[in-house]
C-alpha cells in the first residue's frame, strides 16, 4: 500500500471479492486542495506500481470502478481522483477553475502517492496525465481516447457556437452569447487554444495509447496520430465508443487486459 499519512487515509472495511481475491477500499483526502481520491487496494501488499486514474469532463472516480476492481484483484493498488467540482471533491465556482488548476490537482495527488505511479487518463484526463508527467515523476502513461495536445489539434474556430440553430435551444442552456464569454465563464470545460505537451519531458517512460473506432469525441485516427507523435504503443478498439472503453460491461475488460499486458511487459 502507498505510504500515506494516517490523517489523510481513512480505512474502510473489506471490499468485494474480485476473481476470488478480496480487496480493500480506502480513500485519500487532500484537504488543502479539496480533493478526494477513491482507492481500491489488494488485500496483500504488492511490488506492482500504483495506478492513478484521471477522469475527463463531467465524470469522476465512479468512471473507473470496473478498472479499480479489475486491477486490485490482480495485485495493483488503484487510486481514482475526483477533480474539483466533480463527484466527491470540493465544489468551486467555475470561473475559479481552469486546465492549469486541474493540472495542479493531478500533480498534488501524484506527489502524495509517490514517484513510481502509472498515470491512466481518459479524455481530458489523458491530456492532464501527459502534462502532469512533465513536472512529476511517473513510471508510465496509459492514454485512453485522450484529448490531443496543441500540436495535433486543428485551429479553434470561434464561429461554431454562433452557428448552432435556435432549434437546439441554445438560449435555454446559456449558449446565446459570445463564445469568448462562454470560455471565460466555463474555463473548466474549454481548451480554446490547445495545451502544449513537451514530448521530450516524457520521452523516457513507457506509453500506451488506446483508441476507439466508435468514438464521437476523440476520433480513432486522432488517437493513432497521438501514439505516433509520442512514439507510444498503440491499441485500437474498433467496436468501442469513447465511454464504452471504460464503462461497457463486456468491453472494458478487453481494454483492461491490454493495459494489464502492457504493465506486465514493462514490469510495472
Amino acid at each position: 500500500m502507498t505510504d500515506v499519512s494516517p490523517e489523510s487515509m481513512v480505512n474502510r472495511s473489506r471490499g468485494p471479492i474480485v476473481d476470488g481475491r478480496p480487496i480493500r477500499k480506502d480513500e485519500i483526502e487532500l484537504a488543502e486542495r479539496g480533493i478526494y481520491v477513491e482507492s481500491w487496494l489488494p488485500e496483500r501488499r504488492s511490488r506492482r506500481k500504483p495506478l492513478l486514474f484521471v477522469h475527463g469532463e463531467l465524470t469522476g472516480s465512479w468512471l473507473w470502478e470496473r478498472y479499480l476492481g479489475y486491477f486490485a484483484g490482480r495485485g495493483w493498488e488503484g487510486h481514482a481522483l475526483n477533480l474539483r467540482n466533480h463527484f466527491w471533491s470540493q465544489s468551486a465556482a467555475p470561473a475559479e477553475l481552469s486546465f492549469d488548476s486541474y493540472l495542479e490537482d493531478v500533480a498534488a495527488v501524484m506527489g502524495r502517492i509517490g514517484p513510481n505511479v502509472v498515470v491512466v487518463g481518459h479524455g481530458m484526463g489523458g491530456l492532464l496525465a501527459m502534462k502532469a508527467a512533465e513536472r512529476m515523476p511517473a513510471a508510465a502513461l496509459v492514454l485512453v481516447s485522450a484529448e490531443p495536445p496543441r500540436d495535433l489539434r486543428p485551429a479553434a474556430r470561434m464561429h461554431e457556437l454562433r452557428d448552432i440553430p435556435e432549434l437546439f435551444g441554445k438560449a435555454i442552456i446559456g449558449w446565446e452569447t459570445l463564445p469568448e464569454k462562454l470560455q471565460r465563464d466555463h474555463r473548466d470545460l474549454s481548451l480554446p487554444d490547445g495545451v502544449p505537451v513537451d514530448r521530450g519531458a516524457i520521452e523516457g517512460i513507457p506509453k500506451l495509447v488506446i483508441g476507439a473506432g466508435l468514438d464521437a469525441y476523440v476520433r480513432e485516427s486522432t488517437s493513432s496520430e497521438l501514439a505516433g507523435w509520442l512514439g507510444a504503443q498503440y491499441e485500437p478498439f474498433g467496436a468501442h465508443s469513447h465511454f464504452g472503453l471504460v464503462l461497457a460491461e463486456a468491453g472494458y475488460q478487453q481494454v483492461a487486459e491490454v493495459i494489464r499486458a502492457f504493465l506486465e511487459t514493462h514490469r510495472l
